[in-house]
């Protein structure tokens, strides 16, 4: 990760143009999306975050997505101040949040905070992002993973995971704002009252109940059961409420797929932490689900 004083001096010029002189350049240091990111603390204004990627890359797509689709969630994702194209580095200048992250565990008083701002996402529309229908569509992810990784998926029946999978870009279809990677380090809660959605790097537009059902899978990893996690998410979300349960499952089987495959194809201990999560709660929805109070 880059420093204020490794970027090269046209870049942190052409900052400084938007900013003026930064005093203090404050490391960010969580991430993997980016080559830079800090809170540049300008000698005569407020801080600003500012976030970089260097080379033409997927990154640099991502960070470019995320400086347009902030535009779209006023009040909710931080304002953009500035974008830097210079010497192969895009650098975007944010305004800077005062927030913690949000604590999803059980019995958590930010719940209520986290539900509120995850319904006026939902309620947002999204003229020009690319639709969630097209980005799952056409990727078998569990015939992907018979071939690649066929310990990993020893005890699935494949050929039922990849049809009960392969309904769920058609249900996840829609016109809704998605944020679809929200958990507790991306929700920011101000010591105002004030709660931010960071990170935008792979918004979409699709169904109201995209955003929830991924909540629901970080509310199971910060400790809730799955039924707790799902009852909760059903009457405090709308959106997830409407859901039937061939759709929630279809999505968790699908993501099981996509998440797994991905902790295979580029491995980490967060990659695989995810991969697991996603699995157990695949498989508790298929084994649980269709008995459940309400489902």
């Amino acid at each position: 990760m880059n420093t204020w004083v490794d970027l090269p001096s046209a870049v942190r010029d052409a900052v400084e143009g938007h900013v003026g002189p930064i005093s203090i350049a404050e490391p960010v240091t969580n991430g993997i999306h980016h080559d830079f990111a800090a809170v540049l603390h300008p000698a005569t204004s407020r801080p600003v975050f500012v976030k970089g990627v260097h080379g033409i890359n997927r990154r640099m797509r991502m960070l470019r997505r995320e400086a347009t689709t902030n535009l779209l969630a006023p009040g909710i994702a931080p304002q953009v101040l500035f974008t830097v194209d210079v010497d192969d580095w895009l650098l975007v200048g944010f305004d800077y949040v005062h927030g913690r992250s949000a604590d999803l565990s059980p019995g958590s008083p930010d719940l209520p905070r986290v539900a509120d701002v995850v319904r006026r996402i939902g309620a947002l529309p999204a003229p020009g992002l690319r639709s969630i229908r097209a980005r799952w569509d056409g990727v078998d992810w569990w015939a992907k993973l018979a071939a690649d990784a066929p310990g990993l998926v020893a005890r699935w029946d494949v050929r039922a995971m990849s049809e009960l999978a392969s309904k769920a870009p058609e249900l996840g279809d829609g016109d809704r704002l998605v944020h679809s990677d929200l958990h507790d380090d991306q929700i920011l809660l101000g010591p105002d009252g004030a709660v931010h959605v960071i990170d935008w790097g792979f918004p979409g537009a699709g169904a109201a109940w995209v955003d929830p059902a991924y909540l629901v899978l970080r509310l199971v990893e910060a400790g809730h059961k799955p039924d707790d996690a799902e009852d909760w998410a059903r009457h405090e979300l709308p959106a997830f409420a409407e859901a039937n349960d061939e759709t929630v499952t279809a999505f968790a089987v699908y993501l099981a797929g996509m998440w797994t495959h991905w902790a295979v194809a580029n491995d980490g201990p967060g990659k695989r932490h995810r991969a697991r999560l996603a699995r157990d709660y695949a498989s508790w929805r298929l084994e649980a689900a269709p008995t459940g109070t309400g489902r």
